[in-house]
């Protein structure tokens, strides 16, 4: 398997992983009276000793030594975009929309991963790369624009919601490619992480009025479970894929998120699956094999 091939793998499954946050949220708020601040903190709480853990064993091998006093700032404002605000946003946009709508509101990142890596960093576009965007964008439009999904009650009030935080994903993934290039994704992600664990934990002290210690077993499952499998494991996997592929592909490949976020609303929440979804979600693999097969 090559290096690209590998990267391809690795972004696919974390992007998965990641799009299974939607789902254990919706599930969360339908069994459970928690809201998205208890349960966000809950996600991070829980993440943040492994995170710890990472960074102390990477420190002892001196992996932190060369961070210049300078990156060490940046980290700690991408991490406040990327995992503070986006996650945030997130959480509290899916409080009005479904989890589908959701998956496929946050992925036009793409867009302004390659957008912004223009602007900002002066990076060419490629040729297969352009092609592999509209491939996936007509899909990802063509789920869009199903007439049922503007029903939902607020759903410009969420979608408004999600639609920034995937702006400032997209922000933490552009400049953190760079940082990720000079210091590796593992020395990375596990500062950024800590930085944005102790955001959200500071703020749900500062702004709530719930207590982390008296709540259903329920829902310390779901946000164990969201702090596992789709904010651990999945970090680590992406920004890795990231490594190997570039800022650019890494994202466009993370389009199968939505496909795999429709599938699993489908069967887990109840959500309708219509033939234009469908056909969609065909058209967003068919983008990603491309770039594969390339």
């Amino acid at each position: 398997m090559t290096a690209k091939q590998k990267g391809i793998l690795y972004v696919a499954i974390g992007a998965i992983c990641f799009s299974a946050k939607a789902i254990l949220i919706k599930l969360a708020y339908k069994n459970y009276d928690v809201d998205d601040l208890t349960l966000l903190c809950l996600r991070f709480s829980f993440s943040l000793p492994f995170f710890l853990g990472i960074a102390i064993f990477r420190a002892k091998k001196g992996n932190f030594k060369n961070i210049e006093n300078r990156h060490w700032f940046q980290i700690a404002a991408l991490a406040l975009l990327g995992y503070y605000i986006a996650s945030w946003l997130d959480f509290k946009g899916l409080q009005y929309i479904s989890a589908g709508v959701e998956r496929i509101i946050l992925f036009i990142y793409p867009t302004f991963v390659v957008l912004f890596s223009r602007i900002f960093l002066k990076k060419k576009i490629s040729r297969t790369t352009l092609y592999a965007m509209l491939i996936t964008y007509v899909g990802i439009i063509c789920i869009a624009v199903e007439p049922r999904i503007f029903q939902s009650e607020n759903f410009f009030l969420g979608a408004s919601l999600i639609a920034v935080s995937a702006i400032t994903y997209s922000l933490y993934l552009v400049f953190g490619g760079e940082l990720i290039n000079t210091y590796g994704s593992a020395n990375f992600n596990s500062i950024a992480m800590i930085f944005s664990s102790m955001y959200v934990i500071i703020h749900f002290s500062v702004f709530s009025n719930s207590s982390l210690l008296h709540l259903e077993p329920g829902v310390y499952f779901y946000g164990f479970t969201l702090a596992i499998v789709s904010t651990v494991f999945p970090t680590f996997i992406v920004m890795e894929g990231i490594k190997l592929l570039g800022a650019n592909t890494g994202a466009i490949v993370s389009s199968i998120g939505p496909v795999s976020t429709i599938l699993l609303a489908y069967i887990i929440l109840g959500e309708s699956l219509s033939i234009q979804e469908l056909v969609g979600s065909a058209l967003v693999l068919g983008g990603i094999l491309m770039l594969s097969k390339k």
